[in-house]
């Protein structure tokens, strides 16, 4: 196939939802104001959408030691980690992601996603098998294509058949490495971590636990599911971002293990990709210290995110298995999905568009991510938009008091306590065993 069929092919699959409205992959703010407003072709905009779950962009500390920081470095290193871009900030910053999550070691990457691409594939070498929940994010199946470790799939948060694929693979020689998410970016739901580490304890394997949505969200210190799950000292190696609830980019691997930093002679995004400029890094340790002196940061995001899931679910949306800061609408197609998306942003509230190939189960997705700097009466504003919108497009009853006899019909609404839920995860189809090659981010 010609470059040219292949552009064409690609406008074609995009031609016709594009013709409903903006462009969900051009879309351009004029102006971002605060961690939960923006202005976007003249008009304010209320953020459902940015993963800004602390709110902490604009905090002011934050943004004072990146000024700091400029004034001090400059703008960027210019260099790779193994070249002129290690600075002491650099050193400092991973000391400080170590101290954090009680760790023996950290390796700081310049985003998230090479995070997971430079560990997971310095990690998993030929001859070892590298086992993935079938709802990873893109960048652990990048990384598992870049990988020389044979790949298998295990259903989504299906412990039992993590259990049975280990099994078979008990006489095969080479290390076994599961990675697994703390929080899942579509639907918002997280991981039976308790019970997927019984069962890497059983067959002797290693753990990776990405932690990009749930660092900061999750545990009595801001760690994630790990800590809150009480199984830090289970969980091998974690990985993480600093574009989420650190407000900046970057990423890190962090672990106890010994051999943590000998990766950075092999882990090929580290060694290639140039350093993190010096005010990300002052933004990022400051960042830490916000975490650490503000618990309440994290009480807050979790009260927005039951107002705002109850909110959803009480109009008669359908919405993701669990009470998480990712609070997903699930919607019949992709033009419905696209048609809302627009409607909402012409109403003044801006959310994310999920749609196939890059949503489980095909599903077609209306995403939001809220933040504990959304106030009450921001949050009420929205979920009067998605009324309007929802019944505008015959998706939930116009009448309130059908969407409440709905909402009754539906049983009780989830309670959640610190960011638990009881909650009964959504499983993926069976994915059966195959290389990374044939498998889809």
């Amino acid at each position: 196939m010609s470059l040219e069929d292949k552009v064409q092919k690609i406008q074609e699959s995009f031609g016709a939802l594009k013709a409903l409205g903006r462009d969900p992959t051009s879309l351009e703010f004029d102006r971002v104001t605060s961690p939960t407003e923006a202005e976007l072709d003249g008009k304010k905009m209320i953020l459902l959408g940015t993963n800004n779950y602390l709110g902490l962009t604009f905090d002011e500390s934050c943004v004072a030691a990146a000024k700091g920081a400029i004034d001090q470095y400059g703008t960027g290193t210019t260099g790779s980690r193994i070249a002129n871009g290690t600075y002491g900030l650099h050193k400092q910053l991973e000391q400080r992601v170590a101290d954090f999550y009680g760790k023996r070691s950290a390796m700081v990457y310049s985003t998230g996603y090479t995070a997971n691409l430079g560990s997971i594939a310095a990690l998993a070498q030929s001859g070892d098998q590298l086992l993935i929940d079938a709802d990873s994010h893109a960048s652990i199946y990048d990384a598992c294509r870049m990988s020389d470790a044979e790949v298998i799939r295990f259903r989504h948060n299906d412990p039992d058949n993590l259990a049975k694929k280990l099994e078979r693979l008990q006489d095969r020689p080479g290390d076994k490495i599961v990675v697994t998410e703390g929080i899942y970016s579509m639907l918002g739901d997280s991981a039976p971590l308790k019970e997927i580490v019984a069962v890497k304890k059983e067959y002797g394997a290693y753990l990776m636990v990405d932690e990009a949505h749930s660092l900061g969200v999750m545990g009595a210190k801001g760690r994630g599911l790990c800590e809150q799950d009480d199984v830090e000292a289970d969980c091998d190696f974690i990985v993480g971002t600093f574009s989420k609830s650190i407000g900046t980019v970057g990423g890190f691997c962090v672990s106890d293990h010994p051999g943590l930093d000998a990766l950075r002679s092999i882990s090929r995004p580290y060694m290639f990709t140039a350093s993190l400029p010096p005010a990300v890094i002052a933004a990022a340790q400051q960042s830490f210290d916000q975490i650490d002196a503000n618990p309440q940061l994290r009480d807050r995001l979790w009260r927005n995110a039951r107002i705002l899931f109850d909110g959803l679910e009480a109009l008669g949306f359908k919405l993701g298995p669990e009470v998480s800061p990712v609070v997903a609408i699930m919607l019949p197609g992709k033009e419905v999905a696209v048609r809302f998306w627009n409607a909402l942003m012409e109403a003044g509230v801006y959310t994310n568009i999920a749609i196939p190939p890059s949503t489980p189960n095909a599903l077609s997705l209306l995403r939001s991510s809220i933040s504990a700097a959304h106030t009450r009466d921001q949050i009420a504003t929205a979920l009067d938009v998605f009324a309007q919108v929802g019944a505008d497009l015959d998706l939930i009853p116009a009448n309130k008091a059908d969407r409440r006899r709905l909402a009754e019909a539906q049983g009780p609404l989830r309670i959640v306590t610190g960011g638990n839920t009881q909650a009964k995860p959504v499983q993926a189809p069976v994915q059966e065993e195959q290389r990374s090659s044939a498998a889809k981010g």
